[in-house]
């Protein structure tokens, strides 16, 4: 399992799930899909599609990962996990099949997934990636629309040394003739996108081109936000004659639509970043006739993480001491939670946080605030960095740092310690949140 020991787990080519698929009878084939990669906002531009959908009436398939607490967090349907008796069958059924083929976890997991939405006859299915695109198991599917939210600095060792290295990798999910959005213009890495889209003939947006998107209030109960569409957006590289999106006869084109206000259940400045994407990606479902209420989103986005079963990203899990926990791990979601921190008022901040061993640790240390607590512990995983060595490089960049012998150890001492208007916060690791994460039960 990556997640736990690294590269030792990972299988860097198609043939093993592709076997396995075909050994299943290609499930994959058996249902609408829609394709999800970027290396941050996969998770939340994911589940976000999954409400709308839900609202709209569809049977919404979600695979994700890693997972937090459960391993049914990974494949849910309408918000609800995969069974315990779906999991332990499947397991069991294929096991001859899995000693043949030597399968990764993940590719057992894909394969499970894809398995569970085709029995369940579910209408779509939003599969994220795991990491990068081009070798990932899930790229297998043949999508109805393919979405890359973001690229910076993360899984370096797999995925190349550059963004432009990093954009090709995650690239690999764009599928000939099929539309591509990109949540975010990225001038160091859109001609990546474009080249390859242009070479597929796949249309391809970047929603910043369609899309303004201002807060109106922010509150950790959700933020509400004004959707202001840009009137004369540009027409898209590789436009296919079926989708008309920012052209004269498109909902979106010569000012077909007004700016609007949008109230969410989601926290978290970055969130307006995976937002534009996902708007985006509506209306194209929309023309599609994928979607057939446009004003799905309105009711979806106010719900979110009660229809998906969101959990993770800006989660409150105690109000005295306020506590909060976000799984941001990697250069741009630290800087993200950085940013975040800033915008809350406190007296005095309370951070506990591990980390894995092979992050750039001495980067994110120098992201971090300075005047914060730190409470140290290492995630409980193989990869988990040490907490003594972690705090040794955390003291050495002169920030107050302590050593515990876990994480619910660390929480423990920072919310004894913290005063009535102190804020502390969880993270660092996905598996950090995971330890002190409440139980969803699915």
């Amino acid at each position: 399992m990556y997640q736990r020991i690294g590269a030792a787990a990972m299988k860097k080519d198609l043939r093993n799930i592709t076997t396995l698929c075909e050994a299943l009878g290609n499930p994959h084939q058996q249902f609408k899909s829609i394709h999800i990669a970027g290396t941050n906002g996969k998770g939340s531009t994911a589940h976000m599609l999954s409400a709308i959908l839900q609202t709209d009436g569809l049977k919404t398939g979600l695979y994700t990962s890693p997972h937090y607490r459960d391993f049914r967090e990974r494949i849910k349907i309408d918000g609800q996990y995969v069974t315990e008796q779906f999991v332990v069958d499947f397991v069991e059924k294929n096991k001859p099949l899995f000693e043949r083929i030597q399968p990764s976890f993940f590719e057992i997991t894909v394969a499970m997934a894809f398995q569970y939405f085709a029995e369940s006859k579910v209408d779509i299915a939003l599969i994220e990636t795991g990491l990068g695109g081009r070798l990932d198991s899930t790229n297998i599917l043949s999508p109805i629309l393919s979405i890359i939210t973001n690229i910076s600095y993360d899984h370096q060792q797999f995925l190349g040394d550059t963004l432009p290295k990093i954009a090709t990798e995650k690239a690999g999910i764009i599928k000939p003739n099929i539309p591509l959005v990109i949540s975010e213009r990225q001038e160091e890495v859109a001609h990546i996108f474009e080249k390859i889209a242009a070479e597929r003939h796949a249309p391809i947006y970047f929603a910043t081109d369609f899309f303004h998107i201002k807060e109106k209030e922010i509150a950790l109960t959700g933020n509400v936000y004004e959707i202001c569409p840009l009137l004369t957006p540009p027409a898209p590289k590789g436009e296919s004659a079926r989708i008309s999106l920012g052209r004269a006869n498109s909902p979106l084109g010569a000012g077909g639509m007004k700016s609007y206000i949008l109230p969410t259940d989601l926290y978290g400045n970055y969130q307006s970043k995976n937002l534009v994407g996902v708007l985006l990606s509506e209306k194209i479902l929309n023309e599609e006739k994928i979607i057939s209420n446009e004003q799905s989103k309105f009711e979806a986005l106010k719900q979110v993480k009660s229809l998906s079963n969101f959990i993770g990203r800006w989660q409150v899990i105690s109000e005295k001491p306020l506590t909060i926990c976000d799984s941001g791990h990697n250069m741009a979601g630290i800087s993200q939670v950085v940013n975040q921190l800033a915008t809350l008022a406190y007296q005095r901040l309370g951070i506990v946080i591990g980390m894995v061993s092979d992050k750039d640790h001495e980067k994110v240390i120098k992201l971090l605030p300075k005047d914060a607590i730190y409470y140290i512990a290492k995630p409980n995983i193989p990869r988990g960095m040490d907490a003594e060595k972690l705090k040794d490089k955390f003291v050495q960049a002169g920030l107050d740092a302590r050593a515990y012998a876990s994480v619910r150890d660390a929480l423990a001492v920072a919310q004894e310690q913290a005063h009535e208007k102190d804020l502390v916060f969880v993270g660092g690791s996905i598996f950090v949140v995971g330890e002190i994460i409440p139980h969803s039960q699915g």
